[in-house]
């Protein structure tokens, strides 16, 4: 496991790496929308994973070459386990509900990840939840509602199924963190254990697109130019360069920080999406938003206080999409990316959103 530079590192590099967590696994959102205008969602999802996952597998057999450990069964068996909740259940959730749900929505709705690792770590494994963090879930519950109920004047209507897929998303990928921290029997070289669930990631997102008969609608003419930058972006800026920003902010900077990623992530969602994409943001959805950032934010802060990271539980390593050995990305995704969980820490072996 890599472990935290002894020494500070120059502040604008922070920033600068903070910045790229901030503002590509905040885009990875509208790029995963862009992508499934003309590629199947879970195609579209799988090729970004495989090749991703190969990239990264390759370096790690070029690095170690003689010296390479094959991993055993157990760890691919826990691999593609940790893989299926977090990229084939999380991330394809994601691509799937954005067919229908504006980017902007998808990235608030998705923010509450931290929300249901708190939930789920609470009823399942008898963690503790301070008061103020049972408040967070609390107001982050109130910020869906807010979201996404059809009542009222101004009210957002989007399609249900969407919503469901979206809500479904981190639900799966809080199980999948919590099953990578305390369950899972994984590879301790974080490049190998990210390269390893996302190429498990890309043949489960392979196979649910068999599964929904996505390879008879594949028209590759009619795949636009736009499409296939997003594609790419997603696969090189997503899940490799952010990838490599987190698994370095890991070691250097403090853990609290690196979390904010989890609250800045969707606004920088919703602002894209209006300023790119023109996506309405209703006063309604302002409001929402407002409450489910803010309800993050008292979750991450109320679980940091509570226990500061170990050092095991420091991966690895989003899309972002992604995240290291740890959680990738739901942008978002290594989105893919590598994300922190709860509190700062981050779930060992997770690979980040994006």
């Amino acid at each position: 496991m890599p472990t935290r530079s002894p020494l500070p590192a120059p502040r604008v590099l922070i920033v600068l790496g903070m910045l790229i967590l901030y503002v590509v696994w905040g885009s990875t959102y509208l790029g995963i929308r862009i992508a499934i205008e003309t590629i199947p969602p879970f195609s579209m999802a799988a090729i970004r994973f495989f090749i991703a996952g190969s990239v990264l597998f390759g370096v790690t057999l070029l690095r170690e070459r003689r010296s390479f450990a094959p991993p055993t069964r157990r760890e691919w068996r826990d691999t593609f386990i940790v893989a299926g909740f977090l990229l084939g259940g999380g991330m394809g959730m994601v691509a799937w509900g954005e067919q229908t749900v504006p980017s902007g929505i998808a990235a608030l709705i998705i923010a509450l990840m931290p929300l249901w690792v708190a939930v789920i770590g609470r009823v399942f494994l008898a963690e503790r939840l301070p008061g103020a963090a049972v408040v967070g879930v609390l107001v982050g519950l109130v910020g869906v509602a807010i979201l996404v109920v059809p009542a009222g004047a101004g009210a957002n209507r989007f399609d249900p199924a969407g919503v469901a897929a979206l809500v479904l998303s981190p639900i799966l990928w809080a199980t999948g963190s919590l099953f990578a921290a305390h369950r899972a029997q994984l590879p301790r070289r974080p490049l190998l254990a990210t390269g390893m669930q996302m190429l498990a990631g890309g043949i489960i997102l392979g196979g649910m697109a068999v599964a929904t008969g996505e390879p008879a609608r594949i028209d590759i003419p009619a795949i636009s130019a736009e499409s296939l930058v997003a594609l790419a972006y997603l696969t090189v800026i997503g899940s490799l360069v952010a990838f490599t920003a987190y698994g370095w902010l890991l070691r250097v900077a403090p853990l609290p920080l690196i979390a904010t990623y989890a609250y800045v992530n969707p606004i920088v969602a919703v602002i894209l999406g209006a300023l790119l994409v023109a996506e309405e943001i209703s006063p309604r959805t302002a409001v929402a938003g407002a409450v489910i950032v803010f309800a993050v934010a008292l979750i991450i802060t109320a679980r940091s206080r509570m226990s500061a990271p170990r050092t095991r539980d420091l991966p690895k390593a989003a899309d972002a999409s992604v995240t290291p050995a740890t959680v990738i990305s739901v942008s978002g995704e290594v989105s893919g990316e590598a994300r922190p969980t709860t509190a700062g820490a981050v779930a060992p072996g997770a690979v980040a959103r994006g």
